[in-house]
């Protein structure tokens, strides 16, 4: 079991461990709202060392079926047996079952959560006749992308006000140079150019991006150069052909990259 010590590297950015820390003491489920690469997965990563409690992930996605969460029958050389998913595993071992961009998953599957998002706490297993307890150390933990929340994508009101929520976002200027410098293995002053960049690009409004330069992006970009990648490469490969096809909109992006790189 690994301890806190052990945890995977995560900043804070402002109260979030200790509200997830206050909500796994009394039971409560958690819904984690951020855009992409903010640091979503890695929070709930390192609550889960922290708490000292095994971590099972579901990557949601539109062929989520509850059978894919709670388990299914299964044929081997003994006959049938039950295996159970990733759900079952974690109310029966008393760890934490995080869904991934919950919303991507099918509502008439989401809806096996609603008996262990309450005061329930139960997960029925219809096809063996099972009524499971959650188990001391129980946890769900769900996130999404708020960006994505439209008319055929997005929880149900019955569903989310099942959750305490947790906002996060993009970390401050500050503090995402400290995550790129450890996570990039680049040194202070380089990670904060690079997030400068990071910043530039967010503010380009005017362009229809679907999604902005993600602290994600901002490590893979440290990463490529502290291997040796020539920075302007680097920026172009990490923080421009992943944002946008459109001609214009790669024109635009690359001029932001070239007033902080192109001189190198």
């Amino acid at each position: 079991m690994n301890t806190p010590q052990d945890a995977p590297f995560y900043l804070p950015q402002g109260g979030e461990i200790e509200l997830f820390e206050k909500a796994y003491s009394h039971g409560l489920p958690v819904l984690i709202k951020g855009p992409t690469g903010c640091g979503k997965t890695r929070f709930v990563q390192h609550m889960a060392h922290r708490l000292e409690r095994p971590l099972f992930t579901v990557a949601c996605h539109d062929d989520l079926t509850a059978s894919d969460l709670v388990g299914r029958h299964l044929i081997g050389g003994d006959g049938a047996f039950w295996q159970d998913g990733p759900l079952t595993r974690a109310v029966r071992e008393g760890g934490l079952c995080y869904l991934d961009e919950v919303v991507e998953a099918r509502k008439d599957t989401t809806v096996v959560l609603h008996p262990l998002a309450d005061d329930r706490r139960i997960l029925p297993i219809d096809r063996t006749g099972e009524q499971l307890e959650a188990a001391d150390g129980f946890m769900l933990v769900v996130s999404y992308n708020p960006g994505y929340q439209n008319a055929l994508k997005g929880m149900k009101p019955s569903t989310r006000q099942r959750f305490v929520g947790v906002s996060l976002s993009y970390p401050v200027p500050q503090l995402e140079t400290r995550i790129v410098e450890k996570e990039g293995g680049v040194s202070p002053q380089l990670a904060r150019r690079i997030v400068d960049v990071g910043v530039a690009l967010r503010r380009l409004e005017q362009h229809d991006l679907e999604e902005a330069a993600s602290t994600r992006l901002l490590i893979y970009t440290a990463r490529l150069m502290a291997s040796g990648v020539d920075p302007m490469r680097a920026c172009q490969a990490c923080l421009v052909e992943p944002l946008t096809d459109d001609e214009e909109t790669l024109r635009a992006l690359t001029q932001v990259i070239d007033i902080h790189f192109g001189r190198d």
